[in-house]
């Protein structure tokens, strides 16, 4: 028997309550210097689409190209903005806007929109990609 705690951790009943979380591989999507600032960008990582954006030297973010509303990948193609403080992609066909670093839908909050995280490596963005394998915690 396996219960899900918190959307992405699981516990086993036999493992007496030991949590577990879905291990991470990180992979290369391409050069920051490939981006540009405020432009999505699609790419295919381990046979998902992930939508890119740069929005500063130091700040990039990966989401689902895949719309959680209408399941058109299209996402990359999106408006980027803000709410207060935080960065906003809105869908390109019915406009829900989602934060891009927790994937709420501020329009609907039925919609999440999935992130990634993401980090630079001498030059080149690697985002961490569920591998299927789940490890302790």
């Amino acid at each position: 028997m396996t219960t899900t705690i918190a959307g992405s951790y699981t516990a086993d009943a036999h493992t007496a309550g030991l949590l577990r979380r879905p291990a991470l591989s990180w992979e290369r999507a391409c050069a920051v210097a490939d981006l540009e600032p405020s432009w999505g960008e699609a790419a295919l990582i381990r046979m998902k689409q992930i939508a890119l954006f740069l929005l500063s030297p130091t700040e990039i973010y990966a989401v689902d190209h895949r719309d959680p509303h209408t399941e058109a990948n299209v996402m990359a193609r999106g408006i980027v903005g803000s709410k207060g403080d935080r960065p906003t992609i809105a869908s390109p066909l019915h406009k829900q806007v989602y934060d891009l670093g927790t994937g709420e839908c501020f329009t609907d909050p039925t919609l999440v929109l999935r992130t990634y995280e993401t980090r630079v490596i001498a030059g080149y963005l690697e985002v961490a990609i569920e591998t299927g394998l789940f490890e302790a915690s």
